[in-house]
């Protein structure tokens, strides 16, 4: 059992890393023994990265060692769905407390394990490191080795504290505990040539759910899904599975390429984002099965499947495209998603402006100018002050980003899609692409945005009062807009009613006496009187007029 500063480095080093293989071994190495920069954990730490990447397996009993704060802060944090058990949702923690700090919190942690099993009895249980047991030297490892043999159920220990670096370490850090504690431990009742293994997929909204009903259609089983809607026995039997799929995610090349060295399962990286990437994604899983002994005619009848799902999707997105003609999107998420929603808004029939690349690898962003061509404007880092001056000048028509993002499109008034994974809609595959146009078409063109572009009355009145009032207001006055400012003067010095209340109240009743007038509104002051009168025989002539 390796120490974690050693799983670590091991992380860093990780061959199948396209910007990291590109390096000389001595570029390598000095990259990885690298200092850890304040800050760089902000958008999460790496308890955080492997609490959601594991957190999906819907049987498991989810245990966190650590303060209340952590559980907290990191439950329910995606939007995974799960068909079968709901034990995933249900938060378990330690909370640990300054007694514990004291004198440690392994028994603490040991009860809490036995508690667990007994009154829930989950086939295993995910234990995740957090900072303050690991600051003072509480070894997870050795309990949950202690607790498998106390009671006979896999408890597996995640060795993730916060402070060792970002989210996408975590996620890393939960695949090397899968691939040591985990994968290979069972096996599967069955094996078929038809088994695969989908890797990084998280069954965001139940994306998942879109994609399945093709495999099954085309005999192909998922043996395991790591870690969307996943159960325990089948992430422990994966290791028989004959293709894998890296399902748009880097965070776990490394157990894709540990279960190929191990095991020889192939693998490759592909999106089920998008009309095109989605018939290639089939393709490939579809020939890497043939490769490893699956039947021949299954390319014949994946291609057929393809030809029918394409045509499908084309006619349902084809009348959109009319409605997106010239308009401009903006793209502001990251990682793979920051080329693989590029494909399916080029195919509904969008101009994209720019797509950040904060958390992509050199690879995204090679694809990112396959997919939009060498000038693609690539964002590193943009401040919500440019954000929001981008979109205020009319420069992208719509933002899809993640819920952070949000409030900058809301103050700038531009129509705004969350493309993240707090998402309430599932994008994926042929039928995520046409609810993806039918969302987009759906923000874009919701008559709120319009509304809400428009300036607040009290700021359209402040403007025509001082139109009125201004010299130069005959020449550039608005006939409605003087009206309204017209109808709002109060009548006189005392300001409690203004104009355009008297008249309503005249013209609805019928009023003829100022007793009257005063009866139905606040004009009760002595000095309105005369103005009221006034406003009586104005509004009296139009009657005699009529009626002569």
């Amino acid at each position: 059992m390796s120490s974690l500063p050693a799983t670590v480095r091991d992380i860093f080093n990780e061959p199948g890393c396209a910007k990291n293989g590109s390096k000389q071994e001595n570029e390598r190495r000095k990259g990885c023994t690298k200092q850890l920069q304040p800050g760089s954990a902000a958008g999460g730490c790496a308890f955080d990265g492997a609490k959601i990447a594991l957190q999906p397996f819907t049987d498991v009993a989810h245990l966190v060692h650590g303060p209340i704060a952590c559980e907290g802060n990191s439950w329910d944090n995606r939007g995974a769905a799960s068909s079968g058990s709901d034990l995933w949702r249900t938060g378990f923690t330690t909370d640990m407390n300054e007694t514990d700090v004291v004198f440690g919190g392994e028994k603490r942690l040991f009860r809490a394990i036995k508690e667990i099993i007994d009154k829930r009895d989950p086939p295993a249980i995910f234990v995740y490191q957090t900072c303050v047991p690991a600051m003072i030297g509480d070894d997870i490892d050795a309990v949950c080795k202690a607790a498998t043999r106390k009671f006979g159920k896999p408890v597996i220990p995640v060795n993730s504290p916060g402070f060792v670096g970002s989210k996408n370490l975590g996620t890393k850090l939960a695949g090397e505990a899968l691939l040591e504690h985990v994968i290979g431990t069972q096996e599967p009742d069955n094996i078929t040539p038809y088994d695969i293994n989908l890797i990084g997929e998280y069954n965001l909204s139940g994306e998942l759910w879109q994609v399945k009903p093709l495999f099954d259609e085309l005999g192909i089983r998922i043996l395991s899904c790591i870690s969307g809607d996943g159960k325990y026995r089948e992430v422990a039997s994966s290791h028989r599975a004959r293709a894998a799929m890296m399902v748009c995610s880097r965070s776990m090349i490394n157990v894709a390429r540990k279960m190929k060295e191990r095991y020889e399962i192939p693998f490759f990286e592909g999106s089920f984002y998008g009309i095109q990437d989605s018939s290639d994604a089939l393709r490939e899983i579809a020939r890497l099965l043939v490769e490893r002994g699956a039947p021949g005619h299954l390319i014949e009848r994946t291609e057929a499947v393809i030809a029918r799902e394409e045509a499908r999707a084309w006619a349902a997105i084809e009348p959109y495209k009319p409605r997106f003609k010239g308009k401009k999107a903006l793209l502001i998420t990251g990682g793979v998603k920051s080329w693989s929603v590029v494909a399916a808004l080029r195919e509904a029939g969008l101009e994209l402006v720019g797509t950040s690349v904060k958390k992509s690898t050199k690879e995204d962003k090679e694809r990112i100018k396959e997919l939009a061509g060498q000038d693609a404007h690539m964002i590193e880092d943009m401040p919500p002050r440019e954000m929001y001056k981008m979109l205020k000048d009319a420069k992208a028509d719509i933002m899809l980003s993640g819920g952070k993002s949000q409030f900058v499109a809301l103050k700038a008034a531009t129509p705004w899609l969350d493309i993240n994974q707090e998402r309430c809609h599932a994008y994926m595959g042929y039928a995520g692409m046409v609810k993806l146009v039918e969302e987009i078409d759906r923000s874009l063109f919701n008559p709120m945005w319009e509304q809400l572009r428009q300036p607040a009355p009290w700021n359209a009145l402040a403007r025509a009062m001082a139109q009125v009032h201004s010299p130069a207001a005959p020449g550039i006055s608005d006939p409605a807009i003087d009206e309204r400012a017209r109808r709002a003067r109060k009548i006189c010095a005392c300001n409690t009613v203004d104009l355009g209340t008297i008249e309503d109240a005249i013209c609805a009743h019928g009023l003829t006496s100022v007793e009257a007038v005063r009866q139905h509104t606040n004009a009760i002051g002595g000095c309105c009187k005369r103005r009221i009168e006034d406003i009586l025989q104005s509004s009296a002539r139009p009657v005699l007029q009529a009626a002569e």
